[in-house]
């Protein structure tokens, strides 16, 4: 006899749904839109400063800005998005759009750095005329605004893979300020206009770390992979050691999103335990050890075949 349909052990907490529809989703949404009020704001300015002095670090900060809008734009929709309550069809909720933004943000930046870093290398050999003192003018101002919008998200980019596909782009616009300032410095003082493209390619290579480090956390997430940080094996040891556990298979960890992990696993009982206080036990030690809090564990008797182990790794 199968246990597939009765005797499951299914451990929500609540506390696994903190950062859920609530306190948090509401707080981010209320970061992207300051950050987007801010940064659609210098956009303009950005964009003229870059095309009147013909600074490539500029237009490549003002590009970043540009992109910047769209991207606050798409993470403030996923978050408002994501609070939609569950349906029959969607039972997990709608969650998996905050992971799409973060994966569509990472790809955006990953194309605008390699324009970029083309664009420099075209530049290195020609070195246009720059007008250091527009230049210089217009990246203090957009500074201004990217560290407004970067302290606006810096709070919420540490729970949410959305949230700190955002912060990467306002991040990256910071950096395109300094970079943008340092270079009008060296055009304004030495007079050295190579110094432009020199450091819009450092920017460039320096965004191009972070965003392929999002692409990747978003692509785990949405191959259901282990979350980060989390090891495995050691989650495997600590349910093999709960007195009364002869034996543990297909089990899954995987997250929905950005900060809820979930833990399903089938939990092999030894004949004579008592199988509720062993997955009382089970639960209470992945939630203290492992931080897990959203489990559901399903007893088997010792011995007893798995028919969902077996059509499973059919």
């Amino acid at each position: 006899m199968t246990r597939s349909h009765h005797d499951h052990s299914h451990d929500h907490g609540h506390a696994g749904h903190r950062h859920g529809p609530g306190h948090a989703q509401g707080a981010n949404a209320r970061r992207l839109s300051l950050a987007l009020g801010v940064t659609a704001t210098f956009m303009g300015l950005e964009i003229i400063g870059g095309l009147v002095s013909g600074s490539l670090a500029l237009l490549s900060d003002a590009g970043h800005m540009a992109s910047d809008v769209a991207a606050l734009a798409l993470s403030l929709f996923a978050v408002r998005f994501a609070r939609r309550p569950a349906t029959p069809e969607r039972t997990y909720g709608f969650y998996r759009v905050e992971i799409l933004a973060a994966f569509v943000n990472a790809a955006a930046l990953l194309l605008l750095t390699l324009w970029i870093l083309w664009e420099a290398s075209t530049r290195l050999s020609q070195p246009p005329e720059v007008q250091g003192g527009v230049m210089l003018a217009v990246a203090g101002a957009g500074l201004v605004a990217n560290l407004v919008s970067a302290a606006i998200l810096h709070g919420g980019q540490r729970d949410s893979l959305n949230v700190r596909g955002a912060y990467l782009h306002v991040l990256g616009d910071l950096l395109g300020s300094v970079g943008a300032i340092v270079a009008a410095l060296l055009v304004l003082g030495p007079g050295w206009t190579v110094a432009d493209p020199l450091v819009s390619a450092l920017i460039g290579l320096l965004i191009l770390r972070s965003a392929w480090g999002l692409l990747l956390d978003s692509v785990n997430v949405l191959l259901e992979g282990a979350p980060q940080g989390l090891d495995v094996r050691a989650v495997r040891a600590t349910l093999r050691g709960v007195p009364g556990v002869r034996g543990i298979h297909d089990l899954h960890v995987w997250a929905i999103t950005a900060g809820q992990p979930i833990l399903t696993a089938h939990v092999e009982v030894a004949g004579g335990a008592d199988a509720a206080a062993v997955l009382v036990r089970a639960r209470q030690l992945l939630r203290e050890r492992h931080g897990l809090t959203h489990v559901t564990l399903q007893p088997e008797a010792e011995g007893q075949p798995c028919e969902d182990r077996d059509a499973l790794h059919a």
